[in-house]
């Protein structure tokens, strides 16, 4: 999962997402919503990005989808809230 990835909506609760994107190194990651000015953090845990307070609670699930991104599930407190599509950046 190491990486820069954007993401996409594709569909539930979740806000449009645009611009938004995720740094993933190890362990941990950020989700940027306005890079760079807002950045918040999360721990890797197996397939799951667990956000740290004040977003506790919110974890994304994340799924393989072919060779080069993943599909996401976005829980808090464990229910579905939207779905995304991760794809890498690729940095001109």
């Amino acid at each position: 999962m190491d990486g820069t990835w954007d993401v996409r909506r594709t569909g539930g609760l979740l806000p449009p997402l645009l611009g938004v994107r995720k740094h993933i190194a190890g362990t941990s990651g950020v989700t940027y919503l306005v890079h760079p000015a807002a950045a918040v953090p999360f721990d890797v845990v197996g397939n799951e990005l667990r956000y740290r307070s004040p977003f506790a609670g919110v974890v994304d699930v994340l799924e393989p989808d072919g060779a080069c991104g993943y599909l996401g599930r976005c829980t808090f407190f464990g229910r579905d809230v939207g779905t995304f599509r991760l794809s890498p950046r690729h940095e001109t």
